[in-house]
């Protein structure tokens, strides 16, 4: 059923709940590490032919929308940061943005100009689809964007990206609103390039309290979700270690909240309200279990949608490049396959 995935973003019927999963296409997958032997990350997300072809080898999984490959970092290197993936590091920003000056320098474009790679892979993969497949883009939200451009790559507590917002808010403010224009303009001309959907990840966020979430980072999530919206696709806003910021977040915007499994799934739909569509939220560790464990959660997290129509199963965060490909298989199976004694 092509339009599963998109009834549900929109809170209609739909035969079975539909299910994709964060990191569907990549290192779990034996085609995408032949690839990958031959090609780095970087030359993959920049050849749109690669991109296509990585985007479309989970499909053969049974899931119901397939989500653009590329990376969240991307846009950094045409705003003037430019990065690299390091072996055991991940990755690593040549020129960290520290102070005022740093961000002085930091450029908005225009996506066509240093995005268009992407732009042509999102054309590309609606071309093949065809009709068959729904195809979600996405990209990085401002805190998580900032955290990573201040750090100079992973961090286990932010400490810089903190000093800077309590340090300097004016200049965090700055940072973080060059950073939510760069993502507004690149999700608009991902949909205008065909996406059909849009999901914000905001990874990191998690970090933050409510208060900080509020005053530093909500206006400017709220400027990209609501310029989005105005397009009429569903917009799905992501993040992890939320169960403080849902009120927050529902506030700041999105057709459909993404959650975590660190609080249950009903629980966290009656908080943000029925009138949005929720997205989640198994552990992502459960595709490395046994099945019929997996098998058992899943399906809790399906009894706690109650039936209620507007729930997409998903991971609580992306694909571990440990799991087998034919638990992620089963799984899909187990969820197309249940069914709701009534909806609540």
């Amino acid at each position: 059923m092509f339009d599963r995935f998109l009834r549900a973003c929109r809170r209609e019927a739909t035969d079975v709940t539909p299910v994709w999963f964060m990191r569907q296409a990549g290192r779990y997958m034996a085609e995408y590490r032949a690839l990958r032997e031959k090609r780095t990350l970087l030359e993959i997300c920049k050849t749109p032919e690669l991109a296509l072809e990585v985007t479309l080898q989970p499909l053969r999984l049974g899931v119901d929308a397939a989500i653009l490959f590329a990376d969240i970092l991307l846009p950094l290197e045409p705003m003037g940061a430019p990065f690299s993936f390091e072996k055991g590091e991940g990755p690593v920003i040549h020129a960290p943005v520290r102070d005022r000056a740093d961000i002085d320098r930091m450029r908005v474009f225009e996506p066509e100009e240093g995005l268009g790679y992407v732009l042509e892979a999102i054309r590309l993969i609606r071309r093949e689809l065809d009709g068959k497949t729904p195809l979600i883009g996405f990209a990085g939200a401002p805190f998580t964007m900032a955290s990573y451009l201040v750090e100079g790559g992973k961090s286990s507590d932010y400490f810089r990206t903190k000093q800077l917002m309590w340090g300097d808010p004016a200049s965090f403010s700055l940072l973080m609103g060059k950073i939510s224009e760069v993502v507004r303009r690149y999700l608009h001309a991902q949909i205008e390039a065909g996406a059909q959907a849009i999901q914000l990840f905001d990874s990191w966020i998690g970090a933050l309290s409510p208060e900080d979430y509020r005053t530093h980072v909500a206006p400017h999530v709220k400027n990209i979700l609501q310029s989005v919206e105005t397009t009429g696709v569903p917009v799905i806003h992501f993040g992890t270690n939320t169960s403080t910021l849902l009120e927050a977040q529902r506030t700041a915007g999105g057709t459909v909240i993404g959650v975590d499994w660190r609080m249950p799934l009903g629980e966290a739909w009656k908080r943000i309200g029925y009138d949005r569509a929720i997205q989640g939220n198994l552990d992502p560790l459960l595709l490395c279990a046994p099945r019929e464990v997996a098998a058992a959660r899943a399906r809790a997290v399906l009894a706690e949608a109650a039936g209620r129509p507007g729930h997409i199963f998903n991971l609580g965060h992306g694909i571990v490049p440990q799991t087998p490909v034919d638990n992620v298989k089963a799984l899909v199976d187990v969820i197309h396959e249940y069914r709701h004694e009534g909806a609540a």
